[in-house]
């Protein structure tokens, strides 16, 4: 089952068509106080839930929606959540320069792994090491073969 948070719903119908399926129906409401309500409109029991989510801004919104949305499949029975996260959450603070700072992309991983999350999806990590972070699988896709594929059918009869 494919679930969309609300921060680009456009790429997520995409990728619904790509895999030939459809978008569970989802009600999300941001409340006047800025909490956000999630609830899916269908039985989600058993199922192999995938959770995509852009983080663009407001990245602190859109992600503690997707952290909602998979507690929500986690408290529904879900049999595996998988957060699709294109650009990972907080991924260029994987270390600490100086004292006293937080390692936000750790911190993150382990607050998806509270919620639910079973596996992550994520495309051009900041850093590698960011694979470490979550208790589960990381998938870590490459946007760059893709990307010169289409430059090169796209411009292949140019002479540059």
């Amino acid at each position: 089952m494919l679930f969309s948070g609300r921060a680009y719903p456009e790429l997520a119908q995409e990728v619904a068509s790509l895999m030939g399926q459809e978008l569970v129906p989802t009600t999300a409401v941001t409340y006047a106080n800025s909490e956000i309500y999630v609830r899916f409109k269908e039985s989600v029991r058993g199922s192999d839930a995938f959770v995509i989510q852009s983080h663009t801004a407001p990245v602190n919104e859109w992600l503690m929606e997707q952290l909602l949305m998979v507690d929500a499949l986690k408290r529904a029975s879900a049999k595996r959540i998988t957060v699709i996260a294109p650009s990972f959450p907080y991924g260029r603070q994987d270390k600490k320069h100086l004292g006293r700072e937080p390692i936000s992309a750790r911190l993150v991983a382990d607050m998806f792994k509270a919620a639910g999350a079973d596996r992550i999806m994520s495309v051009d990590l900041h850093a590698a090491q960011i694979q470490g972070f979550f208790d589960g699988p990381v998938d870590h896709l490459w946007g760059l073969p893709v990307l010169a594929e289409y430059v090169k059918k796209k411009y292949a009869d140019k002479d540059f």
